[in-house]
């Protein structure tokens, strides 16, 4: 069914509708900010498609593992051998001690997955659980692509349901505040990142949707932002909720630990979503904890056939024997075979963003992947397997003709409350690297389709 609706999208997409939607495009992209930086967020004129059955899968799967990823932070706070294996600074140990003052370690947050149906199905890769992007590009994306006149037509023999994701951030901002503060009265929110950064016109779209939905917010620079006689101060006035976009890391790396925002969340006097303790999740040793077969008592029979199924074999690149991928019993010594099975393992950074530290065994000869291991040796890096990412044709309109070329393509589902999925990002590249922050891809709307 999704080869058949493709199809027909294709089929519809002459040159005078092409160009037609292009200007369309190139108009909303420009009036609605949707830029990355100075990049425009989507180059292709098809949006991606699911069908009814894929989103459901996806839900499904994703809450069981979500709820692994519960049980590990669980047993993290409460077993310090077990919070080890995350490798946290020693200032973010200290910061992680902090009770935010409601449930969840990240009320909102996004899996980064891939489609693999020739190797078993779906592969969750990292899960940002610290300040996940896209829900307001991604809905206002689906907005303007539903007035495209290539969609007008292929809405007469198609359905298109949209899977938005802002109600959900909102929803948990505002459900976070309620548990801290004991009170259902509106909070003034501060959407608090670097005024430099590439995703401020997003911030801008968050903004004015808040605001629509009747709460005062104010974009803030955490350079601008005081904490005087009890109150957070920003654009003027008192701060009840900051949406933190900016990372923990980098707040601590240029202000420091006595920065103004740190000391008034310690102190109680503002809330933040995500708070202090989504470090532990948002770590990319999480997928380790959930993999290693040091941590399978930890988790459920089903919980444990989920993370068997969907996680990739994931271990912290140290010295240590452990099991192979795959279901050999027998162990391995972990740093001679990363150096032995280059092709088919990926090296990250625990706690880095964007793509950036990641190297592609695959990419690197022998002799580069062997200084990738001493140098993740000096500092917390993961070793995965690698996904074979899935691809699929998109439609782009350059100089005048219609181009459909394959393009990998990323899954990348919005968690609210880490529990349940709720909206999806779907990000396309033609390298091996599918992030629009490392310039390597473009972002087109998800919607699911069915035949009328």
């Amino acid at each position: 069914m999704l080869r058949e609706a493709i199809d027909e999208y294709h089929d519809l997409l002459d040159e005078e509708l092409a160009a037609e939607s292009q200007h369309r495009l190139d108009e909303q992209l420009r009036r609605r900010g949707l830029f990355f930086g100075d990049r425009a967020l989507c180059t292709v004129l098809r949006p991606r498609f699911l069908s009814a059955a894929q989103y459901r899968f996806l839900q499904r799967r994703a809450g069981i593992v979500l709820r692994a990823f519960h049980t590990a932070y669980r047993a993290a706070v409460d077993d310090e051998r077990l919070l080890a294996q995350f490798k946290l600074a020693d200032w973010e140990c200290t910061l992680i001690r902090h009770d935010p003052g409601f449930r969840d370690p990240s009320p909102v947050s996004r899996l980064d997955a891939f489609f693999v149906g020739e190797s078993g199905g779906l592969r969750f890769t990292e899960y940002n659980a610290e300040t996940p992007a896209g829900g307001a590009y991604n809905d206002v994306l689906t907005e303007a692509f539903y007035g495209l006149p290539i969609v007008r037509e292929f809405l007469k023999k198609w359905d298109l349901r949209p899977l938005p994701a802002r109600h959900n951030v909102l929803h948990a901002l505002l459900d976070a505040y309620g548990q801290w503060s004991g009170s259902t009265t509106l909070p003034r929110i501060a959407i608090v990142d670097w005024a430099e950064v590439p995703t401020r016109n997003e911030f801008v779209l968050f903004q004015d949707y808040f605001e629509r939905q009747g709460v005062e917010c104010v974009i803030a620079d955490p350079r601008e932002m005081e904490y005087a006689n009890g109150r957070l101060i920003a654009g003027g006035g008192p701060i009840d909720l900051i949406y933190k976009r900016v990372l923990i890391t980098e707040l601590v790396e240029r202000e420091g630990l006595d920065h103004a925002v740190i000391r008034a969340v310690r102190d109680g006097a503002v809330c933040m979503v995500n708070p202090l303790r989504c470090k532990i999740l948002h770590k990319k040793a999480s997928l380790a904890v959930l993999s290693d077969e040091r941590n399978s008592s930890l988790f459920s029979a089903e919980e444990r056939e989920a993370i068997e199924q969907h996680i990739p074999w994931t271990r912290i690149v140290e010295e240590r024997m452990t099991r192979a991928p795959g279901s050999a019993p027998s162990l391995v010594d972990l740093l001679p075979y990363i150096a032995e099975h280059r092709e088919q393992l990926v090296l990250k950074p625990n706690d880095e963003y964007g793509g950036k530290g990641i190297v592609l065994g695959w990419e690197v000869d022998q002799s580069g992947w062997e200084r990738a291991i001493q140098s993740a040796r000096a500092e917390p890096y993961i070793v995965q397997q690698r996904v074979a990412l899935p691809s699929e044709p998109y439609p782009s309109f350059v100089d005048g003709k219609v181009h459909v070329v394959d393009r990998m393509v990323d899954t990348a589902p919005y968690a609210a409350y880490g529990a349940y999925i709720d909206g999806c990002l779907s990000r396309l590249s033609t390298a091996a690297l599918l992030n629009v922050t490392a310039g390597g891809g473009s972002q087109t709307p998800t919607f699911v389709v069915e035949k009328r």
